[in-house]
C-alpha cells in the first residue's frame, strides 16, 4: 500500500515550498496520461525536472530505458532515494536545471545518453518560461517534451495569431505545441489555485522558419511585444531605439500594416519583418 504523501513528508521532515512551485501530482490516472503523451518506450532516455517525491519518476522508470531526475531542493533527496530505491534505471541529481546545458545531465562520465532523449516533467510554475527557453535553445535538444504546467500558460503557448505572445513565438519557433489534457487542481498535493494542463511539444530538427541570426530575430520579437497595446510602428521604434520612419519602412517592406499589434503576427511575418529591419538598419 502506498504511504500517504502527508505521512511520507512528515517522516522525512520535509515541508513543501510554495516558493519553489512544489505542487505534487499524485493522481495515478494523470501520471499515466503524462507518460502516455510522451510515448515513453523501453529505448527512451528521459530527463525529469523537479521529481518532487518521485510519483511521476516511478511511472517513467517502468517504461523508459533510463530516467535522470534533477531536483533543486536538497531536502527531498533522502526521500527520493527511499521512494525510488527499487529502480536501478533512475539516477538522482541534486542540481539546478538552469545552471547547465540540459543534455549534460544525461551524460554519465564520458558516456553520452542523448539518443532518444525526451523531457517529461511536472515543472514548477514559477520558472516555466525560463525552463522552456533553456531547453529549447540548448545546443542539444530533446526530441520531445511533455510537461504539466499552469493551464493559462499552456493556452498562451498554443495561441494562434491574434493572441500571440513572446512565449508563444519562442516555443513555436522550435517546436509544435499541443495541449493533450487539462488536469484539475485536485489532482495535486497541495491543490494549487489554478488548474493545469499537459502540454506536448514535438521539437523540430531545425526551426520551423529559417533565420540567419536567431538572436536578432528574438530581439525584434521582444521589441514588438515590449508595448503590447501600441502599434508595431511605435513599439518597434521604442524597443529597438530607431526612428519610427525606419520602423514603418521595414513594416511596409515586409507587407505588414504598421498599425497592427504584435500579437496579430504569425511566425512567418516576424521572419520577414526582422529581415527587412536588418536590411534597413544596415543602410543607415
Amino acid at each position: 500500500m502506498t504511504e500517504p504523501i502527508r505521512n511520507l513528508l512528515s517522516r522525512f521532515d520535509v515541508s513543501l515550498k510554495k516558493s519553489l512551485g512544489q505542487y505534487l501530482l499524485q493522481d495515478p490516472v494523470w501520471l499515466e496520461r503524462i507518460v502516455a503523451a510522451g510515448e515513453v518506450r523501453s529505448d527512451d532516455r528521459v530527463l525529469e525536472i523537479g521529481p518532487g517525491i518521485g510519483s511521476l519518476t516511478k511511472h517513467l522508470a517502468r517504461c523508459a530505458c533510463s530516467v535522470v531526475a534533477v531536483e533543486l531542493d536538497g531536502g527531498l533527496i533522502p526521500l527520493l532515494e527511499h521512494t525510488l530505491a527499487e529502480f536501478d534505471n533512475v539516477r538522482l541529481i541534486h542540481g539546478d536545471i538552469l545552471s547547465r546545458e540540459p543534455d549534460e545531465y544525461m551524460s554519465s562520465g564520458e558516456t553520452s545518453a542523448t539518443e532518444n532523449y525526451k523531457i517529461v516533467a511536472n515543472i514548477p510554475y514559477y520558472i516555466t518560461s525560463a525552463i522552456l527557453r533553456h531547453v529549447l535553445e540548448a545546443s542539444v535538444k530533446p526530441k520531445l517534451l511533455v510537461v504539466a504546467l499552469q493551464l493559462e500558460v499552456a493556452r498562451r503557448i498554443v495561441a494562434l495569431p491574434g493572441d500571440m505572445s513572446v512565449l508563444a513565438v519562442s516555443v513555436q519557433f522550435y517546436g509544435r505545441p499541443q495541449m493533450v489534457g487539462c488536469v484539475p487542481s485536485g489532482a495535486f498535493y497541495p491543490s494549487p489555485e489554478t488548474d493545469s494542463a499537459i502540454l506536448r511539444i514535438d521539437v523540430f530538427d531545425q526551426p520551423q522558419v529559417s533565420v540567419s541570426d536567431a538572436g536578432w530575430f528574438f530581439q525584434v520579437v521582444r521589441a514588438g511585444f515590449s508595448q503590447r497595446r501600441k502599434q508595431l510602428q511605435n513599439s518597434l521604434a521604442s524597443g529597438l531605439g530607431i526612428d519610427r520612419e525606419h520602423a514603418i519602412s521595414a513594416l511596409l517592406a515586409a507587407h505588414v500594416d504598421p498599425s497592427r499589434r504584435a500579437q496579430t503576427l504569425a511566425l512567418e511575418e516576424w521572419v520577414k519583418l526582422q529581415n527587412k529591419l536588418k536590411l534597413s538598419l544596415s543602410e543607415i
